[in-house]
């Protein structure tokens, strides 16, 4: 693919950067209005009671009057990154690649972000680093509701089903839940590494 537009979410799914990893340009939306129920603010990993899903507290304007994305800011009085940090060591320390990127992904949890926008457009870039996505990014200048590039802002509802077959590949708890499909891609980068984007370019996306 040429050109994709996507939003920037927490700890994307699989399935999102697998199209970022098929795509020479990624158009990354940061004109948008703010949506509750989304992965903007939250992500799904694997945890030993099955899925676990890792949701940033966000701050809400008083007046309940709609924010740009890139306004929104997350809410410190609650221990997130700590107990976000927390889940995913749980989830992962025994997986094979884990203390491989440990390092890498633990700043994100130890200092308060400026904003959720800010936050999550230096989760993506580091992914691109990690995994080894070579696509351009950049960044929209206006909000287009029909814009040039192939528009792949759905992937971001946290309520959308996939009708795409994810090929298996090893879990640590899969012994117990089976293989949980299309989760935040930290569960394929702890437990493949350098395979990952291997894995990416052959997600049948289109």
């Amino acid at each position: 693919m040429e050109a994709i537009v996507i939003y920037p979410a927490y700890f994307p799914n699989i399935e999102t950067m697998a199209w970022a990893a098929q795509s020479k340009c990624v158009i990354l939306e940061v004109r948008d209005n703010y949506q509750k129920q989304t992965y903007r603010n939250r992500c799904t990993i694997a945890h030993s009671n099955g899925q676990l899903t890792l949701t940033i507290p966000i701050k809400h304007t008083k007046t309940g009057e709609r924010q740009k994305t890139a306004q929104v800011t997350t809410e410190d009085s609650f221990t997130w990154q700590r107990d976000h940090w927390r889940s995913i060591q749980t989830a992962y320390r025994t997986s094979p690649y884990f203390e491989f990127y440990e390092d890498e992904l633990a700043p994100f949890f130890n200092s308060k972000p400026k904003s959720l926008m800010q936050l999550n457009l230096s989760i993506f870039g580091l992914l691109c680093e990690l995994i080894g996505i070579e696509s351009t990014i950049t960044h929209t200048e206006t909000y287009d509701l029909n814009p040039k590039a192939l528009d792949a802002r759905f992937l971001v509802n946290c309520k959308r089903i996939t009708e795409i077959t994810f090929e298996p590949y090893i879990q640590v708890f899969a012994e117990s839940h089976g293989f949980l499909a299309n989760i935040s891609v930290l569960d394929l980068l702890f437990n493949e590494g350098p395979n990952s984007i291997s894995y990416l370019e052959n997600v049948p996306i289109t």
